[in-house]
């Protein structure tokens, strides 16, 4: 790893950075951050403040005095990451430290985590709101009479549980900057709501122990895939392995005998799947002609993802390990393959005036085979409340039309974030990025759930945005921050503070 001081501004960024890399911090399991984060905030002699969510905010109080209310600005990032991994790489999130790289790409240098998410998503934001309180603490940074709420929230990755759960009388203020986009020429100001459910599907299963010496067990795995935000790489249009995957199974049930005994795919539901398996049985006469037709639909399946995924991998090829034979009813496997095979996915509608955007959306995001049941998660996304019922109601009919036995869980369902292109704090952005770089930045909103969805709804006079460096590969172990970056946005966001006092 490089010096710190080869790295650029601000210094204490990198050194946050660095040390937030060493500490567990998958959704859910804050605990240690927010302790560090808490050590800090004690270090300053800051106060801080803990709901019962889990949320910390450290107030940061004016330096200078003055007549009245101070002006109260709101910092925001999330405290958790996506954790996920290559499945050759040997890591354990729970209590292995990140183990970082350096990479040029286009002479550009990027920060990387060898085979795992960076957690630059949100890590850059703690560690800017971090290093603007060192500073102010060390009086190395001067606000004036600016008071700042730096707000940290729990659970964000997995369904934005810490803002929605939040205590309102956490944080107060005129303007809320929330530091987790992902490209330094582009703030947001309005987002998609979301629907993340689960379908738990009792299933049937029967033994095929007596024809064990009639068919041969097939292992089909579809990997190799980018993945990517289920949200923001949407629009991409980059293969789902689920879909991938059950479009090869079914076109092969409906030509020969298929006996399934199991199958999954994707992690998690805020990530497009990159991998996903199945084994099933075939009768031996069917065997090589099964394999061949496999070979047959490769190069065509792969055609479709020809320089967005370009990478997709199919492998079939005899399975031989902890067989059980037991199988999926015939009945039961068909209608679920008939439902996996029509299960919308992907961007479904384009906004009307905004072509780039993506109104509405699905990604059939996990399949798990359990012991008794097959369980589905799905996220859904529109930027109108309307469209997202009408989808989540399109995907529960193709349930009971199938007249499965299941259990459906809502596991969240987050509002949207209308956006105010004439703002105060949108026009003030505009122009300090303007004299800044002397170029324009794009003003927009998202195809995903930001915070500020939530902060919107509860605080409806507060006005906001959200900034931030550039990161590509978000939630893969692609995932990579661009270091020449950080200086820009760190440059911007002090510029903005002063300027907004």
């Amino acid at each position: 790893m490089e010096n710190l001081n080869d790295l650029g501004e601000p210094q204490e960024f990198w050194d946050y950075l660095f040390q937030i890399s060493k500490i567990p911090r998958c959704s859910r399991k804050e605990e240690l951050i927010r302790a560090f984060i808490k050590e800090e905030a004690l270090k300053f002699k800051f106060d801080h403040q803990i709901d019962q969510i889990g949320n910390i905010v450290v107030r940061v109080p004016p330096q200078t005095k003055t007549e009245g209310e101070p002006l109260r600005v709101v910092l925001q990032s999330h405290m958790d990451m996506v954790c996920e991994k290559n499945d050759e790489i040997d890591h354990d999130f729970a209590k292995d430290p990140l183990r970082l790289n350096i990479i040029d790409i286009d002479d550009e240098k990027w920060l990387t985590a060898e085979g795992t998410t960076l957690g630059a998503d949100n890590g850059v934001g703690i560690a800017y709101q971090l290093a603007i309180m060192k500073r102010i603490y060390n009086d190395q940074l001067n606000l004036g009479a600016l008071h700042l709420d730096l707000l940290f929230t729990v659970d964000e990755e997995r369904g934005l549980s810490g803002a929605s759960k939040m205590d309102l009388n956490l944080i107060k203020g005129k303007y809320l900057i929330n530091l987790d986009s992902e490209q330094d020429d582009e703030f947001t100001i309005g987002c998609a709501g979301g629907r993340v459910f689960k379908v738990e599907v009792k299933d049937e299963r029967v033994s095929i122990e007596k024809m064990k010496d009639q068919i041969i067990p097939i292992r089909l795995d579809v990997m190799g895939l980018i993945g990517g935000h289920s949200g923001t790489d949407i629009i991409k249009r980059r293969g789902n392995a689920n879909k991938i995957l059950a479009e090869i199974i079914w076109k092969l049930n409906k030509e020969y005998t298929i006996y399934l005994g199991f199958i999954a795919g994707g992690n998690l539901t805020n990530a497009i799947p990159r991998e996903a398996h199945a084994i099933f049985y075939v009768k031996k006469e069917e065997f090589r002609d099964i394999m061949e037709k496999i070979e047959f639909y490769k190069p065509k399946i792969k055609s479709l993802y020809e320089g967005i995924d370009s990478n997709l991998t199919i492998i079939c090829e005899e399975y031989r390990e902890n067989l059980t034979h037991l199988v999926l009813e015939n009945d039961f496997k068909d209608k679920l393959l008939d439902l996996f095979y029509l299960m919308p996915n992907g961007p479904l509608s384009i906004h009307p005036k905004i072509p780039e955007l993506v109104h509405t959306s699905d990604n059939f995001a996990v399949i798990k085979t359990k012991p008794n049941s097959i369980k589905i998660k799905i996220s859904t996304r529109s930027l109108t409340e309307y469209s997202k019922e009408v989808i989540f109601e399109k995907i529960i009919t193709l349930f009971n039309i199938f007249n499965f036995n299941k259990d459906l869980t809502i596991v969240t369902d987050y509002p949207s974030w209308d956006p105010d292109f004439s703002s105060m704090l949108t026009s003030k952005a505009r122009e300090i990025y303007r004299e800044l770089f002397d170029q324009e930045v794009h003003i927009k909103a998202i195809h995903a759930g930001l915070e500020c969805a939530y902060f919107s709804k509860y605080y409806p006079n507060m006005q906001m945005i959200s900034i931030g460096p550039n990161i590509k590969g978000g939630h893969s172990p692609d995932e990579r921050l661009n270091i020449r970056s950080v200086e820009k946005i760190w440059k911007f966001l002090i510029i903005l503070l002063k300027k907004l006092k």
